[in-house]
């Protein structure tokens, strides 16, 4: 007799089985950790009304579902419930349903629930509650951990704020489930199961088939898809409008040139956020080398550094950014784009790539760019790092960080399909790199583009032109529309998402007062290529009896973005910590790149068993959000204690009631000094005297050891072209005064 796969009847269990094959593509990892015999619990994310289908088409033993039905509930989902087996759960009665659950695990059976209580109305994991570890405690059993992954975006999740009325999927859908280690009862409980949970998500979403691809391949794609559409509007001189034709016609025609005139690995990129940045980078692809966008706003000798360090020889730029920057060291290769582009015999093959994106198969195009397949964990972008703490350095993003990054980000409500997107950031910064500039081309989203982020009023009117509905910047670069904007010009803002520095609840509060606009912060690292986190707008509420479902905590950066796993580990020790305990943020997941870029032109490997630790401090709550407390070099060990310069500065501008709006108003670092270790100076752009601050933070009773002993004012706090504190400036202002006390 055939293996028993469910507990519905045998008729009903092959239909639902045949159409679960027709829809999803099932693959399962580790299924040989769950027990061949016996009972446990099983739990699991619930992202649709599909999971329990794809659980049971992965688990080789039939489950046992708990479920939760009222007297309102429809009668169609009574039905099913009764022909499943599922042990009914009531607001009337829960604890009837807990002791026939307890009784069939421990009479052998597997029986599955999911922690959180609730479908996610977020493609996030939100709070896992504790009553699975009773269950499983009192029935002597081990909860068996499980992920899904590939079903956010069918039509029955709620993506797109809303159940079934969404187009289906034509193709078969990949879902990944990936099981779990036996947790023994007594050490299963909600920060247990979450991190299980989390750790196996990262582990299914890395082995989604279409990380493997090749970024230039998908993004050329993306555009013969969709042909007319207008990709790019550049407002860097004049209006322009670039359609997906265009712009993939003008990559191709450099991408040929590229060939022959820069053959070696990788080829440098200097330009402002553009349609020629766009072009460039999408060509350098196409060519078959490795984009490395340079920081111009870093001094000469880094900008050499880099340029020796990434092995460039070739360097992309405008004859407009050669005059602006006559101390960057230009390599005797450098191509001007607009001569490249207008070269003699460039139009007819202009033209001849145009036909093509209109009239052949989209498949056909990249091919005929002769694009690989496959990307994969090859090179495919240099980034240096910021240096707000020293030397940059040469961070190796592949095509599957990139592709994943841009997945991951995609699936959050923050940038749905129809978005506009004003891109500002510069490209050699992580986020304008990804966020600005790939994600809207792979994704299909309209991107506005305006040089610079220091242009307040251009940025302004660019979007009331155009209508921009998101727009991603940094604090620093947020502050002057406070004083440059209307609420009425900034009308068709839907979100506004902010990182690299982290957001002040007086900047926060001050722009929701002017435009009725939440600011949804964020956090992301070079490294993770970069977005790791994000607020999201709280998902409405789909019928009168559904809970509100929280998807944005203030003073927080939000939760790990779908396929990411996070941990907090002692700074001294390296010993993992409990997540609510502030340390070292770890982070593993397919986003995070393999390593940076040696002196010897081989990439030193960064992750230990897959985790990246940050340079950050931080915890999780029990929802999952995340709360950045500061940087480890943000922090003074004085004393035996962890003293955070941020939450000083955060105290010190809220007791004297500081505007942020010019600019960050103070800065603490930590200096050396042979009588006390250590001792914390404060740069203060406003006049301030050490009683001053003396009597205000011990008012508000904040330790002795928190409380500057040295005050200097200066005429701004140093900022990096990003946006970030130059840590590196402000360290040595602060010995300067410390020197002269």
């Amino acid at each position: 007799m055939p293996k028993r796969l469910s507990y519905f009847p045998r008729w009903l269990e092959f239909i639902a089985a045949a159409l679960g094959r027709g829809l999803y593509r099932v693959r399962a990892l580790h299924a040989e950790r769950v027990p061949a015999t016996g009972g446990a619990i099983l739990i699991a994310n619930h992202l649709s009304y599909a999971d329990v289908v794809v659980l049971q088409l992965a688990c080789p033993r039939p489950l046992r579902y708990v479920g939760y039905e009222e007297e309102d509930s429809p009668r169609f989902f009574k039905v099913i419930f009764r022909l499943a087996g599922v042990i009914p759960i009531s607001s009337r009665h829960p604890t009837e349903g807990m002791r026939r659950a307890i009784r069939a695990a421990a009479g052998g059976e597997i029986v599955c629930l999911f922690p959180e209580g609730h479908i996610a109305r977020t493609c996030q994991l939100t709070e896992i509650k504790e009553g699975f570890a009773l269950v499983a405690r009192r029935a002597g059993v081990p909860v068996i951990p499980a992920a899904i992954d590939g079903l956010w975006g069918s039509i029955f999740s709620f993506s797109g704020n809303t159940y079934l009325w969404k187009s289906p999927r034509l193709l078969p859908t990949e879902v990944t489930v990936a099981f779990g280690r036996p947790l023994p009862a007594r050490e299963a409980d909600a920060p247990a199961a979450r991190r299980a949970i989390l750790d196996l998500s990262a582990e299914a979403f890395t082995v989604r088939p279409g990380l493997q691809r090749h970024l230039g391949r998908e993004v050329v794609r993306a555009l013969a898809k969709r042909p007319g559409r207008i990709a790019v509007v550049d407002r860097t001189a004049e209006r322009r409008e670039l359609s997906a034709a265009k712009l993939l016609a003008a990559s191709a025609v450099l991408a040929r040139r590229l060939r022959t005139l820069a053959p070696e690995g990788r080829v440098g990129i200097v330009l402002p956020p553009g349609a020629g940045a766009v072009i460039a980078n999408l060509a350098v692809l196409c060519a078959g080398t490795v984009p490395v966008n340079l920081n111009f706003t870093a001094g000469p000798a880094a900008q050499a550094a880099s340029l020796r360090l990434a092995g460039i020889r070739t360097v992309i730029s405008a004859e407009a950014m050669r005059g602006r920057l006559p101390a960057f060291p230009w390599p005797e290769n450098t191509l001007d784009l607009k001569t490249e582009l207008t070269a003699p015999g460039s139009r007819p093959r202009l033209l001849g790539w145009l036909l093509a994106a209109w009239v052949l198969p989209n498949p056909w195009v990249a091919g005929a760019l002769g694009l690989p397949r496959v990307g994969g964990d090859r090179e495919a972008a240099i980034l240096f790092t910021s240096g707000s703490s020293g030397e940059p350095r040469a961070v190796v993003l592949s095509h599957r960080n990139l592709l994943a990054n841009c997945a991951q980000f995609g699936m959050l409500s923050v940038c749905s399909p129809g978005t506009v997107l004003l891109g500002c950031l510069p490209v050699f910064h992580s986020f304008g790199f990804t966020v600005t500039l790939w994600f809207p081309l792979l994704g299909g989203r309209k991107l506005v583009t305006s040089p610079s982020p220091l242009e307040t009023r251009k940025l302004i009117d660019a979007i009331r032109e155009e209508r921009v509905s998101v727009l991603v910047s940094a604090p620093t670069f947020l502050r002057p529309f406070l004083q440059k904007a209307r609420p009425d010009e900034l009308a068709s803002l839907r979100q506004v998402i902010t990182g690299a520095e982290k957001l002040s609840e007086a900047l926060a509060g001050e722009f929701q007062a002017a435009f009725g606009i939440d600011i949804l912060e964020g956090y992301g690292l070079t490294e993770a290529s970069p977005v790791c986190s994000v607020n999201q707008p709280n998902p409405p509420v789909p019928t009168a009896s559904a809970e509100p479902q929280r998807a944005r905590k203030r003073g927080t950066v939000g939760r790990l973005l779908p396929g990411m796993s996070g941990r907090v580990t002692d700074p001294d020790t390296g010993a993992e910590l409990p997540a609510s305990t502030t340390g070292v943020i770890g982070l593993k997941g397919p986003n995070l790149f393999a390593g940076y870029l040696g002196a010897d032109g081989r990439i030193a490997p960064e992750l230990e068993d897959g985790w990246f630790a940050t340079w950050d401090l931080g915890h999780f709550d029990a929802e999952g959000f995340l709360r950045i407390d500061g940087r480890r070099s943000r922090f003074s060990k004085m004393g035996g204690e962890m003293v955070p310069h941020g939450t000083i500065e955060e105290r010190i501008i809220e007791l004297f009631a500081l505007s942020s709006a010019e600019g960050p108003p103070v800065f603490v670092a930590g200096v050396a000094d042979e009588g006390k270790g250590e001792i914390l100076v404060l740069l203060t752009v406003p006049e301030l005297s050490v009683a001053q601050v003396r009597e205000r933070l011990h008012g508000a009773g904040l330790p002795n050891l928190w409380i500057p002993r040295i005050v200097r004012q200066v005429e701004r706090i140093p900022l990096l072209g990003s946006g970030k504190l130059d840590l590196a400036a402000g360290r040595a202002l602060a010995r300067a005064a410390a020197a002269e006390r």
